[in-house]
């Protein structure tokens, strides 16, 4: 699947959205990719994680023995994904602000994950993942996710596999280019970063 016809995915359900948006990061931003949109077809999703598992398995050496995800928003790819490469699916929780595996999972000393993340902004809650997943004694191959808003930019401390880059600007509040300056400011992230 090239990056064109996954965003295509996004467009197609009114899902890659123009406005005045805070993201999850706290910064600002005239674009936002509403993942739960796209998660509501079942169809929509299976295409997109068919292609991201297909393109990460071609881009690691060797097996993946487990595919983790940062709850909430990356739950539904990532275990798409995992059902893709033939994979366990394990998810992470925040508990006291930090990521962590709960529920009885664990990782076998030095299993090689892959972490999947749903859309990469600035890269906080994936290299938070990442780190998790070290800490639990798992073997980070890659980071996979559906968009990578940064176009490569950012640094995960792992390789980056998207399915699609789309390079979007974010600003600070303090920052903010007229054109947002002028618009009503909406919230639709999950992660509770107030302003």
């Amino acid at each position: 699947m090239k990056s064109s016809e996954a965003l295509k995915e996004f467009e197609d359900v009114g899902a890659l959205q123009k406005g005045h948006f805070i993201l999850s990061s706290g910064l600002h931003s005239d674009t936002y990719l509403n993942k739960s949109i796209v998660s509501m077809y079942p169809d929509r999703t299976e295409r997109l994680c068919r292609a991201l598992a297909d393109k990460a398995a071609s881009a690691v050496e060797g097996p993946i023995d487990f595919v983790v995800s940062p709850a909430m928003g990356a739950i539904i790819y990532g275990y798409e994904t995992a059902r893709h490469l033939g994979a366990p699916f394990m998810f992470l929780e925040r508990v006291d602000g930090e990521f962590q595996l709960r529920r009885g999972f664990s990782l076998p000393a030095g299993a090689r994950v892959l972490v999947v993340e749903d859309i990469v902004s600035t890269g906080l809650s994936a290299r938070e993942a990442i780190e998790a997943v070290r800490k639990a004694d798992g073997n980070v191959l890659a980071l996979a996710c559906l968009v990578d808003r940064s176009a490569g930019a950012v640094d995960v401390g792992a390789p980056i596999i998207p399915l699609a880059e789309l390079k979007v600007d974010a600003w600070a509040a303090d920052a903010l280019p007229q054109h947002l300056k002028d618009t009503p400011a909406v919230k639709p992230g999950s992660r509770g970063i107030s302003q």
